[in-house]
């Protein structure tokens, strides 16, 4: 049994102050932490403060009070607080259509360990891949979705979503636009990968949009999904070259690669508590 401290990571965000950092440092010194990591930023336009730490407890505060007692520290210097415990692992649940080489790489990471979390479910509107993912041993959710369904169809999403105590939903290649009213309900972030460098080639059909516009690279970007289509605050994004001699199906054979990495990127780093979320921008912190 290890005899390690457990660690807890917060996220804090709001108006610059002066000492802020001092604040924070010395509020994990006074309640017998030991910081083990410290990063912040600040944008120099809109005057707003971020700030990555992460700790471990050493005092006799259990990781949870410690936890708690800091977010009530963050409210009270002006800050918008996020406080993980290490070692928690968030339920995911995977959203997929047809298309499998990110359901595939998501849960094989998974198996690896190379994801501190649990993927506890899919969810697909096509039956297509319930034998793969029943061999993975995750139960597999078939929900068809049709223009006249659709309503429906999400209510019984959120409800399994909620049901199973879900903390985050990775859109891995779903071939369905979530309405706002899904994502107004679910109450839990939505990682999303599109198949372009946004804003570039929103919406449907985007190597083949790459294609006749003659573009020398592609793209893929994973993003927070949020009611206007392919918008959300952008996590991640990954490229490649292409020339003249590339087909649309050459497009697509190298974007499958891109996808992939660029998802996997993005999950891990929302996973590992590195994302501060402002406006429609991020942070992430190394």
């Amino acid at each position: 049994m290890s005899n390690k401290p457990p660690q807890i990571v917060a996220l804090l965000s709001g108006p610059d102050q002066k000492g802020l950092v001092a604040k924070v440092s010395g509020w994990v010194f006074e309640n017998d932490g030991n910081i083990i990591h410290a990063d912040q930023h600040r944008d120099q336009e809109e005057g707003v403060f971020f700030q990555r730490v992460e700790w471990a407890v050493e005092g006799e505060r259990s990781a949870e009070e410690q936890a708690k007692a800091f977010s009530e520290f963050g409210d009270s210097i002006g800050m918008k607080t996020q406080v993980a415990i290490a070692g928690q692992k968030p339920k995911v649940a995977i959203f997929v259509s047809k298309f499998d080489h990110c359901f595939h790489d998501l849960i094989l990471r998974w198996k690896a360990g190379e994801f501190p979390c649990e993927i506890s479910l899919i969810i697909s509107n096509h039956p297509d891949l319930k034998a793969q993912s029943e061999t993975y041993g995750i139960p597999y959710h078939h929900i068809a979705v049709s223009k006249e369904t659709k309503p429906d169809a999400e209510a019984k999403q959120i409800a399994l979503l909620k049901e199973n105590g879900i903390d985050l939903v990775i859109m891995a290649r779903y071939m369905q636009v979530l309405s706002s009213i899904f994502l107004d309900t679910v109450g839990i972030p939505v990682i999303n990968i599109h198949h372009s460098f946004l804003p570039a080639f929103a919406g449907a059909k985007p190597y083949h949009q790459a294609y006749k516009k003659g573009v020398k690279l592609i793209g893929a970007t994973a993003h927070y999904a949020t009611a206007d289509l392919d918008q959300g605050p952008i996590i991640h994004q990954g490229v490649a070259n292409i020339s003249h001699r590339n087909s649309v199906g050459d497009l697509i054979a190298k974007g499958r690669d891109l996808e992939k990495f660029t998802l996997a990127k993005a999950v891990l780093w929302h996973l590992e508590n590195r994302i501060l979320v402002y406006g429609n921008k991020t942070v992430v912190f190394d």
